[in-house]
C-alpha cells in the first residue's frame, strides 16, 4: 500500500498533489483480449514490469487467464482508492473486472502478491441480469462508503439502458442498483462522481447490440448511438438534467472532473464529433457545457466515409489539474493542452503513434484544416505499429504517459485488421510536464503480438498504488 506517512491512513493518497509525489510505478496490469482475434483462449490479465532497473523491463511476467471464453475485458477498478483514505480498515487489494460482452465481474486478489494476481471471486451475468436488469458492465469505482459501483451499457437484450449496478466491498456480492427505479439513462459508458458538490455525470456509447460487431455510420442516424452527459443527484441518486451536446459531441466517452475534490468543472471527449466539452456548474446551481477543442475531420479517399474524425477515445488529466491529454484513435497521435485557463485550452504537445492516414498507406487525405503532412509509419525496435493511440495513463509524477493501441475487439478488427493479426503495443510517451511537450520513448515497447498463444489485444492500464483515472478524493 502505497501512501504517505501518516497514522492509521486507509488506501491512496491524501490529496492529488500528495499522490504526484508517489514512488514511480513499477508494474501495471493490463485486460488482454482475444475475442475477435481468431484465437479462442480466455482473456487475461498481464502483470508488465516498467522498472527500468529490472531484469524484465518491458516484459510480461505475469498472465492470469480468464475461465471463460469471449468475456471482452475491458476496463477495471479498484475495491478502494483514495476515496477510502480515511478508513484505515480498508485495503487497494482487489481488482475489479467487469467484462464488456459477457457481462461477468471478476474480482482479483492483487493483495497477496501484487506481481502474480489470481482470481478471488466471479460474479455471473445472470445475477446482473435477475437484480438489476442489466448488462454490460463498463466503469468501476470505489466509494467512499467501501462500496463499488459499475456503470452499465444495457439491458440483458442488448438495448441501451445507462444504469449502475453497486457491489459490496466486502462480500463482492450484488447489492443493486444505485439509481432510482425507471430512471436509467437511455444509453451509458463512463462515469465521475464529485461528492463535495453533490453530482455525478455520466456519459453515452451506444446500444451493445448496435455497437458489438463493429461500426455502421447509419446507426448513429437511427438514434443507436448517444450525445448526452447525465446529471445526477449524489445524495439522492435522481437524475436532474440531461445536456445534450447535439451532433458536435457525438458519442461522449471519457469524462474526468478535475482531479481538485471541490472543483465544479471538468471535461469529456466526443469520440465521433473529435472533440472536448467543459461541463461546470454554473451561477443558478445547475449545470451547463460548452465546447473547448474541436479536432476537425479530414477529407479523405480510401476511406469508408468521404470525412475522417479524429475519434478521442480516451482522456485523462494530470493530478495538478494542469494539463489535459487525449488520443485521436483514427488520426493516431495524442495530444497534450494546458488547461490553467479551463475555457481556452492550448494545445502544447503532439505526437504521432501509427492511425489511418500513414503516408504509406491505402487513405489520402485530400483536404487537412489543421495542414499537416500525413504521418510516416512508426516503428519502434523493429516493430510497425499497427491501430492507432488509445487508452492512456499518466504516471503520477507527470513524466511518463503509457498507451496501448487497442479500443474494443470488434472495432479493432473492422479499423485495425493488420493490429489483429499482428497484436497490440504498450509504448510510453516522455512528457515535458513543465512548459508542455511529447516525445516518444525509444527504448520502451511491450508487444502483445509475441505472447504465448498467439497476438493478444492489451487495454486499459492500471497501477497497483492508483492512479489518475481511478482515484477519486472526498
Amino acid at each position: 500500500m502505497f501512501v504517505s506517512s501518516c497514522s492509521g491512513c486507509g488506501p491512496g493518497y491524501r490529496s492529488p498533489l500528495d499522490a504526484m509525489k508517489g514512488p514511480r510505478e513499477e508494474i501495471v496490469y493490463l485486460p488482454c483480449i482475444y475475442r475477435n482475434t481468431g484465437t479462442l483462449k480466455p482473456d487475461y490479465l498481464a502483470t508488465v514490469d516498467v522498472d527500468p532497473k529490472s531484469s524484465t523491463y518491458c516484459q510480461v511476467i505475469h498472465r492470469l487467464p480468464m475461465p471463460n471464453l469471449r468475456d471482452e475485458l475491458h476496463h477495471s477498478g479498484w475495491n478502494a482508492c483514495s476515496s477510502c483514505f480515511g478508513d484505515a480498515s480498508k485495503k487497494r487489494n482487489r481488482l475489479i473486472l467487469p467484462s464488456l460482452i459477457s457481462s461477468r465481474i471478476y474480482v482479483v486478489d492483487v493483495g497477496t502478491d501484487p506481481r502474480a494476481p489470481k482470481i478471488h471471486k466471479m460474479v455471473e451475468p445472470v445475477d446482473l441480469y435477475m437484480k438489476c436488469g442489466l448488462a454490460n458492465p463498463h466503469t468501476s469505482h470505489c466509494l467512499g462508503s467501501g462500496q463499488i459501483m459499475i456503470s452499465c451499457m444495457g439491458d440483458p437484450s442488448g438495448n441501451g439502458k445507462g444504469g449502475f449496478v453497486l457491489l459490496d466491498g466486502e462480500t463482492f456480492e450484488i447489492i443493486g442498483n444505485w439509481e432510482r427505479p425507471d430512471e436509467a439513462a437511455p444509453f451509458g459508458y463512463d462515469f465521475w462522481y464529485q461528492p463535495r458538490n453533490n453530482v455525478m455525470i455520466s456519459t453515452e456509447w451506444g446500444a451493445p447490440r448496435a455497437l458489438i460487431d463493429g461500426f455502421n455510420p447509419a446507426h448513429v442516424k437511427e438514434g443507436r448511438y448517444g450525445s448526452c452527459l447525465h446529471v445526477w443527484d449524489w445524495t439522492s441518486h435522481r437524475k436532474l438534467q440531461t445536456l445534450d451536446l447535439g451532433g458536435e459531441g457525438a458519442i461522449p466517452l471519457e469524462v474526468r472532473f478535475l482531479h481538485e475534490p471541490s472543483a465544479t468543472e471538468g471535461f469529456v471527449g466526443c469520440a465521433l464529433g473529435g472533440t472536448v466539452f467543459r461541463f461546470y456548474k454554473t451561477p443558478k446551481g445547475d449545470w451547463a457545457a460548452e465546447k473547448v477543442i474541436s479536432v476537425p475531420s479530414k477529407k479523405v479517399e480510401g476511406w469508408m466515409l468521404p470525412e475522417m474524425p479524429g475519434l478521442i477515445t480516451d482522456i485523462l488529466i494530470s493530478l495538478d489539474d494542469r494539463f489535459l491529454y487525449f488520443s485521436n484513435w483514427l488520426h493516431g497521435d495524442i495530444r497534450q493542452y494546458d488547461i490553467t485557463d479551463r475555457r481556452s485550452p492550448r494545445l502544447v504537445g503532439q505526437v504521432f503513434l501509427g492511425g489511418s492516414i500513414l503516408s504509406d498507406g491505402p487513405v489520402k487525405v485530400l483536404k487537412d484544416p489543421e495542414n499537416q503532412q500525413q504521418p510516416n509509419p512508426r516503428i519502434i525496435q523493429g516493430k510497425r505499429i499497427h491501430g492507432g493511440p488509445q487508452m492512456l495513463q499518466l504516471s503520477l509524477d507527470g513524466r511518463r504517459l503509457y498507451v496501448t493501441t487497442s479500443l474494443y475487439s470488434g472495432w479493432d478488427k473492422q479499423f485495425y485488421p493488420d493490429m489483429i493479426r499482428e497484436g497490440s503495443v504498450m509504448m510510453q510517451i516522455n512528457v515535458d510536464s513543465v512548459n508542455g511537450g511529447l516525445s516518444l520513448n525509444e527504448d520502451f515497447l511491450v508487444d502483445f503480438g509475441k505472447e504465448p498463444d498467439g497476438p493478444a489485444l492489451a487495454h486499459e492500464l492500471r497501477y497497483p498504488g492508483g492512479d489518475c483515472t481511478s482515484d477519486i478524493w472526498l
